[in-house]
């Protein structure tokens, strides 16, 4: 199982790095996505990945998942809705001022 969760980190990862080096908006705005997604779950993954086990330690129960690690990525997700929601309006913005979403283009570029 840990082969398995390290193989789709280090997928996303690559794959939101591939979509972060294109020069068109959208595809940098999928990368950053995927690396956020990359990120949760490398967070989730270091809480121990366990099945079946309670998140909460009782008096009955010897094992138990961190809770720690799933209210990390519980925050990281909200936030990085939040700020691709900002990022998606700045490149809207961007497109709508310019009629063109590339990302290397200079205010004063004329074609």
């Amino acid at each position: 199982m840990e082969l398995l969760v390290a193989s789709a980190i280090g997928i996303m990862t690559a794959a939101g790095l591939y979509l972060l080096l294109r020069l068109r908006t959208f595809p940098v705005i999928l990368g950053i996505s995927l690396l956020t997604y990359a990120v949760n779950v490398f967070l989730f993954a270091s809480g121990r990945l366990t099945v079946g086990v309670p998140p909460v330690l009782r008096d009955d129960i010897s094992a138990y998942a961190d809770p720690l690690p799933q209210a990390l990525v519980l925050t990281a997700i909200v936030i990085s809705f939040g700020m691709t929601a900002v990022v998606v309006m700045i490149g809207l913005g961007a497109f709508l001022g310019s009629n063109d979403d590339h990302v290397d283009d200079q205010p004063g570029d004329t074609q």
